[in-house]
């Protein structure tokens, strides 16, 4: 039949259809781009969670407190290693708390139950950094005192875990040694409480 054979009516409903078939043709791929765009928020959602769980190793780690150090001002020391001779120089246990500022388990250092009269030296480099006479019974569980040996520790901003302390290292080898709190004892008030692992001590001759 040709066009100028339909009658009024049909020549009225055919742009209707028309109009129809145009409209589902472009909202199949409105369709298609709403579906696309819920799988990839459900497969974020479920990768970040992964994530939050431990089921995907993270891509970033966390920011430490001697990245910022390092960042905001290196600090040069008269001891200085590379990576690969701290390892060697230094125990597992020492290598994580001196060179990545980690903590020891409270009560596991003997030198936590150390009384005698003697020195405390760092155990990267050998310093002398604190003197039995200035310990003191924290009841923390690491060795404390309320004050370190002249000229043998630095400190520096720490804001590692949501906190802000004040974080001790050596001054010779910027070995990580613990913080310091201004809940100490008299005469300073102040209590260094340090990682046994980070220091040595030698008992003072009879």
């Amino acid at each position: 039949m040709k066009l100028s054979d339909q009658t009024p009516s049909q020549k009225a409903a055919q742009p209707v259809a028309t109009a129809r078939s145009t409209a589902a043709s472009t909202a199949a791929p409105a369709t298609r781009q709403t579906t696309s765009r819920r799988l990839f928020l459900l497969s974020t959602t479920a990768a970040a969670a992964a994530v939050a769980v431990g089921l995907v190793p993270r891509l970033v780690r966390p920011a430490r407190a001697d990245d910022a150090r390092r960042a905001s001002a290196p600090e040069h020391f008269e001891v200085a290693y590379s990576d690969a001779e701290w390892r060697k120089r230094l125990t597992p246990g020492q290598y994580e708390i001196l060179r990545q500022e980690g903590t020891e388990r409270p009560y596991s250092s003997p030198l936590n139950d150390e009384h005698r009269t003697g020195t405390f030296f760092c155990a990267g480099c050998a310093l002398p950094v604190f003197s039995s006479r200035t310990k003191f019974d924290s009841h923390t569980g690491w060795p404390s005192f309320w004050t370190p040996l002249d000229n043998a520790v630095a400190t520096h901003t720490d804001t590692s875990f949501g906190m802000t302390r004040t974080e001790v290292h050596c001054r010779r080898c910027g070995g990580h040694l613990g913080h310091v709190f201004d809940d100490g004892p008299k005469p300073t008030g102040l209590r260094y409480c340090m990682n046994g692992l980070a220091m040595t001590f030698r008992p003072q001759p009879a």
